[in-house]
């Protein structure tokens, strides 16, 4: 199976247990792996026959966008559904990363794997 990655999209949305976090948006970066068989567009050079990136990005932009989570466990399997069931990817890895330098660390990051990789 073949794999369309989106890396480093960066968001800002209201992500935090703490109360001054729940107060501002932060920006989360999504790094995004995507099994897909990319050989029909290979073939056809034609946007229909393949997983379009943008369309992935813009939708995932606009649902972290609007949303408000406490933890970054639930967004990552919000992203993840999103992903899977509306644009039918079997198989996925998503690493969601929070810029944590104000606690002296670069980031706090959770990565998941998701359906079955063929």
């Amino acid at each position: 199976m073949d794999l369309v990655l989106i890396e480093g999209l960066e968001v800002r949305t209201v992500i935090g247990i703490y109360d001054w976090e729940r107060e501002i948006r932060q920006t989360v970066r999504l790094d995004l792996e995507m099994a897909w068989d990319i050989s029909k567009a290979g073939q056809t050079d034609d946007i229909a026959d393949t997983l379009d990136y943008f369309a992935v990005s813009q939708r995932l932009t606009q649902f972290i966008e609007s949303s408000e989570f406490a933890l970054i466990e639930t967004l990552i399997e919000a992203c993840a559904s999103i992903v899977m069931k509306e644009f039918q990817v079997p198989w996925l890895r998503l690493k969601i990363s929070k810029p944590l330098k104000y606690l002296g660390m670069e980031a706090a990051s959770i990565v998941i794997e998701r359906g079955i990789k063929a």
